[in-house]
């Protein structure tokens, strides 16, 4: 198997797993979201440090505690990751899997906002054409609702902060998870604590396949992450950057088609402008990849990867791979 082909694998595989992990959140009931989040939080931890154990890799703690801006962009991005975990969990099990899968659709926009606002890059015509249309579908989604889809914004732009902060940060994928954990761990034990000691924890008050769902919890977020990390290895970013809409395909079609939650003709016409907006930003983005590297502007948004559903980018899909 060439590394391209073991690239492909990781990354479908990955994409799959954050793509179905509805199915695995709902599982997880009657825990509610802040219960789920910090055992999430918790058992990465956990999981993480035994896969840096086990690969003899503890040396880049002793150097990042020499680089004060560094972990101060690490509390940065675990605040970022914290609520875009929280509030996935909370979409999922409010029966909203519609809605969050929008939020992974419109993610690709808010990182060329991010690119235009906070890195002062410049646009392509067909970029600009592509934010215009975003703009229209969140409008009709909007009316749809009767409310902004503050869900899906929520997730779109927690998600591309952390991308951002990951970008300037550049630590590798399971060292950064396991750092960014580490620094939520603490009010989450805490939390966790005080659920027990109220008697309102279901950890070990449901059964036993519950508390193993739960403590699973860990595996299932960075599982997926460490695919990806395999999987921007070995590929390039445009290739890489067409398997990120798999995730969401698949999050709407749980909702849809498993949760049977509503999809009306107006929200259907949203989500189809937003389907069309990243048909031209990717097609751009394609285009742009072909061009000689002196003809694309420096910095170019365009080929920004997105990355997971809860997980948030890593260093590598720019530079190192930002997933």
């Amino acid at each position: 198997m060439t590394p391209r082909q073991l690239g492909y694998l990781y990354g479908i595989g990955a994409y799959l797993l954050w793509g179905f992990l509805p199915l695995y959140l709902r599982l997880l009931q009657p825990a509610r979201p802040l219960e789920i989040l910090a055992h999430r939080i918790v058992w990465s931890v956990v999981f993480v440090a035994l896969v840096l154990a086990a690969l003899r890799n503890s040396g880049f703690l002793r150097a990042l505690l020499r680089r004060p801006r560094a972990l101060a962009g690490v509390g940065a991005a675990a605040a970022l990751i914290a609520l875009n975990w929280g509030t996935y969990i909370y979409g999922v099990n409010s029966e909203r899997v519609v809605e969050t899968a929008l939020g992974y659709f419109i993610n690709p926009l808010v990182v060329v906002l991010l690119g235009v606002f906070v890195l002062r890059e410049r646009l392509r015509p067909a970029q600009w054409a592509a934010l215009g249309v975003g703009g229209s579908a969140v409008v009709v989604l909007t009316v749809d609702y009767g409310r902004l889809p503050y869900l899906a914004l929520a997730l779109a732009f927690s998600f591309a902060g952390y991308g951002l902060v990951k970008k300037r940060l550049g630590l590798p994928p399971a060292e950064g998870l396991l750092v960014e954990s580490a620094v939520l761990a603490l009010p989450a034990l805490a939390y966790l604590a005080w659920l027990g000691g109220t008697g309102q924890a279901t950890f070990g008050a449901v059964s036993a396949g519950h508390a193993a769902l739960l403590v699973a919890a860990g595996a299932a977020t960075a599982t997926p992450l460490l695919m990806f990390a395999g999987a921007a290895n070995r590929l390039p970013l445009t290739s890489l950057g067409m398997l990120q809409y798999l995730a969401p395909i698949l999050q709407l079609g749980c909702g849809v088609l498993v949760f049977h939650e509503p999809m009306p003709p107006a929200r259907l016409a949203g989500f189809a402008l937003v389907w069309l907006a990243l048909a031209i930003f990717t097609t751009d983005a394609l285009h742009a990849a072909r061009r000689p590297t002196s003809a694309i502007p420096r910095r170019d948004p365009g080929v920004l990867v997105a990355a997971s559903p809860g997980s948030g980018p890593l260093p590598g899909a720019q530079g190192r791979e930002e997933r």
